[in-house]
């Protein structure tokens, strides 16, 4: 099946977010693609914020707060140097001492509280979206999750909506923060020596520049480093897993396997020594630039004519504040990287909430009281095509199913039978024609509804990782313990779950592995008759199972019949011989239908079916 436009986007950015913190970013060509093909307004993203508008104001004010204040120790260090020692006034030393103290406390506890506020409005906001992503994808068609590659999903409401509360924490934060300390230390550096800081402007530029350029020669060595070592890792687990050996044994490809991963480790030594050796060059050259731009204030501070009488205290000052300004003039060069990043965030996500759902809930669902349900069904002129396929999966096709009664569905693979269960779950709509129970459009029924009206035992049972009780509550959380005895003796599994150490509480394991395939099957049965829907769909529900776990099945499913509306879709003819009516579907199109001995004796396609199916067991 081809994926998607939105898959493939996915592919291309479905990540957590665009750089690493602490060092040179670059603009993932992914996060603009991403941004091409779906741009994200910015109105739309401070919606998201206005709620939250109060605590962001705060935050913003703490961060302008922590900057200015902290920008006083250069100022106190002046003080001191060019007053409290040469004079040694004690009571100023004092004072001073105490402001410094004063000044790491008070910008501490404004960063504790920044950093409490930002992440609180962060997880909120996550939190609201992810619930409104997770509900709106619960609305989207079956469709949807055949046509979206496994993993998709879950990396849009885990990796990118994770990845939302670092825009609030990390990079919001970071770009106002520095941003106030550049500007506030650059008009204090001027205040203490316009001649100084017209110098320091002619420098750090630069500096900067080649910092920049060396972090990034670095990150890019680190980027094919990684991918490179993804790309081992992959060889190993291809070719050292069981079925990689015994496929490398059977093809004759361990040669050419060992060669290959020689080759990518070679690779990944010449990858790490150059890693290194760019790290190092980073390091050396920070170090350079921080021993440098000193170097030259000392200089200029030191010739007659630029230093205009300048005391120590201010020099100190000075080289305080020059030293501080580098790292937040840093981060901002990242702002364009970070923004693309965090908007990229937003512009996946959002993809997922634009979504229109294939089987949309009615506005104005009809009233229907499951409990005072008949269970008549009709399908009505019912045509279907999925998407991107050549045929109509069923087409104009009519069905009546009176209440109480049952219904087989018949023939070969690809006829249209699992489609007509779909579709009576609504886990599809029809492109024309209706389908109705008890005379009501499916289409206008609340979808909670729906399922209480119309339940479905399929060939492949879904247990969740949880005890057999909650599996069974999923039904009905309101059921008595009793109940819930009386639904697996009912499904022929009760003596089974007794005899379990943690009986009810037993925990069935990752989709149902603690057991069989025939006992899930039970275990689903139950949970139906839990539920006690009025109309029952069977598709193909014991088709996987081998002819004694069948049998045990199958005696639970005719309890699970009796009195409701059933519907059976069957590859297996000996088990719906009994039903009131069979119909038989060829190309998704009724050819046939009546009483299994009607059929017989008219030597039609249903006829030929029973044939082979004979012809079959005689041959095993």
């Amino acid at each position: 099946m081809a994926p998607s436009p939105l898959t493939e986007r996915a592919e291309r950015g479905g990540r957590g977010g665009g750089g690493g913190r602490g060092g040179a970013m670059t603009i993932d060509p992914r996060d603009r693609a991403q941004l091409a093909d779906a741009p994200v307004p910015i109105s739309r993203v401070l919606a998201l914020f206005r709620p939250h508008r109060g605590r962001v104001a705060v935050v913003v004010a703490i961060i302008v707060a922590t900057s200015i204040v902290s920008l006083a120790q250069p100022f106190l260090v002046r003080e001191i140097v060019d007053v409290a020692l040469p004079r040694q006034d004690v009571r100023l030393l004092l004072l001073a001492v105490g402001g410094m103290v004063a000044v790491a406390a008070i910008t501490q506890l404004l960063g504790v509280l920044q950093t409490w506020l930002s992440t609180q409005v962060g997880q909120r906001v996550m939190h609201e979206l992810r619930t409104r992503v997770f509900t709106h994808l619960q609305r989207q068609s079956l469709g949807f999750f055949t046509r979206t590659r496994g993993g998709e999903v879950q990396s849009r409401l885990t990796n990118d909506v994770n990845g939302m509360q670092g825009v609030v924490t990390s990079t919001a934060t970071s770009i106002a923060a520095n941003l106030t300390t550049a500007v506030a230390t650059a008009i204090a550096m001027v205040a203490l020596s316009w001649r100084l800081a017209l110098l320091s402007l002619l420098v750090i530029p630069p500096a900067l520049w080649l910092t920049r350029k060396v972090a990034l020669i670095r990150r890019a060595v680190t980027a094919q480093q990684q991918r490179h070592l993804a790309d081992l890792n992959h060889q190993i687990d291809e070719g050292l897993s069981v079925s990689g050996v015994r496929l490398a044994k059977t093809l004759g490809t361990s040669t050419r396997n060992a060669q290959r991963f020689a080759t990518t480790s070679h690779e990944l030594v010449d990858l790490e020594l150059r890693s290194q050796l760019a790290g190092r060059w980073r390091m050396a050259t920070m170090q350079i630039v921080f021993a440098v731009i000193p170097a030259l204030v000392y200089l200029a501070a030191g010739l007659p004519a630029t230093s205009s009488g300048m005391t120590i205290g201010t020099l100190v000052a000075f080289t305080t504040l020059q030293a501080g300004i580098f790292r937040p003039l840093m981060g901002l060069l990242n702002v364009g990287a970070q923004w693309v990043a965090s908007m990229a965030l937003f512009s996946r996500v959002f993809e997922y909430l634009d979504l229109v759902p294939d089987v949309p809930a009615p506005t104005h669902p009809v009233s229907l009281d499951p409990a005072s349900v008949r269970g008549s069904v009709a399908i009505e002129g019912v045509t279907l095509r999925y998407p991107g396929a050549d045929r109509d999966a069923v087409a104009g096709l009519t069905l009546a199913v009176p209440a109480g009664s049952t219904l087989a569905l018949v023939g070969a693979t690809g006829s249209g039978k699992s489609t007509v269960a779909g579709l009576l779950a609504r886990l599809h709509d029809p492109d024309a024609g209706r389908v109705t129970v008890d005379g009501v459009d499916v289409r206008d029924l609340d979808p909670d509804v729906l399922a209480s009206i119309v339940g479905v035992v399929s060939q492949e049972s879904y247990l969740v990782h949880a005890p057999v009780r909650d599996n069974l509550l999923l039904a009905r959380p309101e059921a008595s313990e009793g109940e819930l005895w009386a639904a697996l003796a009912a499904a022929q599994v009760a003596d089974l779950v007794a005899s379990l150490p943690d009986a009810l509480d037993t925990v069935v394991g990752a989709r149902g592995h603690r057991f069989s395939g025939g006992e899930q099957q039970r275990l689903a049965v139950a949970r139906t008759i839990l539920r006690d829907p009025p109309v029952l769909v069977l598709d193909e529900a014991t088709s996987a199972l081998d002819t004694s776990t069948e049998r045990a099945l199958q005696r639970a499913l005719d309890e699970l019949a009796r009195g409701r509306t059933t519907i059976t879709i069957a590859h297996r003819l000996s088990t719906v011989r009994d039903a009131d009516r069979i119909a038989v579907l060829d190309a998704g199109r009724l050819v046939e239908s009546g009483t299994h001995d009607e059929l017989v004796a008219s030597g039609g396609q249903y006829a030929a079916l029973v044939a082979a199916a004979e012809r079959t067991e005689i041959d095993q």
